[in-house]
């Protein structure tokens, strides 16, 4: 990627970013070119920089089917003129026709930030129970394949002994707790892609996604994640807001490595992938703390850490065994941190100033 100070938009750092995600692919000769893609959530975090990708390369139709619960209409407005390019306005929790045959169904509609649980909770549910069976009723309409997007957050607060976590652990999840409404939602999301295999011979693929960050991650006080709250409160000086005492882990995937091994896992002519499930992030781990000071550092603020209280069943761990991706997909993650983060701190000021 070039460097930093080469960029003068926010857009140029997208761009830049679509188009290593895209060299990725072409190496290994994955091209979605010709082929109809329906994705759910496509003005979202990830679903927006797919569909970027998918018309790029050329797809003969890419399908965004979004409503803006957490996905944001900048974030597709330079695809909206693209004769490739649909988009549709519309809650995947309520039955969608698209009237024509569809090749693909890629399922990544869901607010996903724990700030949101407590406000969208009956909304997380039905998107990703109702919303996942619509969708699937699109692949079992048009003989379709259908991918969906699972989360690290299946497995709950894993037991030492299982962490890094293999795909085969059942998880340790609390069903009534303060994450349940998307913890036990997406798992449900699994079980009805696994019904519809087993009922219908419907191609599925499942991604258990795992704490990605990057430009267009979405900040504030009911959307941000971890990445993005530190780095909007050191970029305005403010207390960087800790829980706990910082020791919790997580494994943080830059968005090109995501969305490379996203679209890795969905191709068709990887046919070994057919109804695996796969951990899609990165085996580092690193603690809150050690994020919070790197941010700090690289953000060059006055900010102060601040402690505040830890959110009731938050893991105090999370790493991915990533053998199966690599075995299957030919896929790492190729982004370390520090690197990652120098392309989304001058991303959020460009948003910010």
């Amino acid at each position: 990627m070039r460097k930093l100070k080469e960029f003068t938009s926010e857009q140029e750092i997208i761009d830049c970013i679509v188009d290593d995600i895209k060299k990725n692919l072409e190496r290994s000769k994955i091209t979605y070119k010709g082929r109809k893609v329906l994705i759910t959530g496509g003005a979202g975090f990830l679903g927006s920089y797919i569909c970027q990708v998918l018309v790029e390369q050329e797809a003969r139709k890419v399908i965004c089917i979004d409503n803006f619960s957490s996905g944001k209409k900048e974030n597709i407005e330079r695809l909206l003129d693209k004769p490739n390019f649909t988009f549709v306005y519309h809650d995947i929790s309520h039955e969608f026709n698209p009237e024509e045959n569809i090749d693909i169904v890629m399922h990544l509609a869901s607010r996903a930030s724990p700030f949101e649980f407590e406000h969208h909770p009956i909304q997380i549910l039905k998107s990703n129970t109702l919303g996942t069976m619509n969708a699937l009723e699109i692949a079992r309409m048009y003989d379709a394949e259908f991918f969906y997007t699972s989360t690290s957050e299946v497995y709950g607060n894993p037991d030492p002994a299982h962490v890094p976590t293999p795909e085969s652990y059942w998880g340790h999840v609390n069903p009534v707790g303060p994450r349940s409404c998307y913890d036990e939602s997406k798992r449900a999301g699994e079980a009805f892609v696994k019904a519809y295999e087993l009922e219908y011979n419907i191609p599925v693929r499942i991604a258990r996604i795992f704490n990605t960050y990057g430009p267009r991650i979405r900040g504030g006080p009911l959307f941000g994640r971890v990445v993005a709250n530190f780095i909007e409160e050191t970029l305005q000086d403010k207390t960087i807001s800790v829980f706990g005492d910082g020791s919790q882990t997580r494994s943080f995937t830059f968005v090109s490595d995501q969305i490379e091994g996203l679209l890795r896992l969905a191709y068709p002519e990887i046919p070994q992938a057919r109804s695996e499930v796969i951990n899609i992030g990165n085996n580092l781990e690193t603690t809150i703390l050690d994020l919070a000071k790197l941010i700090k550092e690289l953000t060059n603020s006055s900010s102060e850490i601040g402690f505040f209280g830890l959110p009731k069943d938050d893991p105090t761990r999370r790493c991915p065994v990533l053998d199966k991706a690599r075995d299957i997909l030919n896929w790492k993650p190729r982004t370390q941190l520090v690197d990652g983060l120098k392309l989304t701190i001058p991303w959020f000021k460009f948003m910010i100033h």
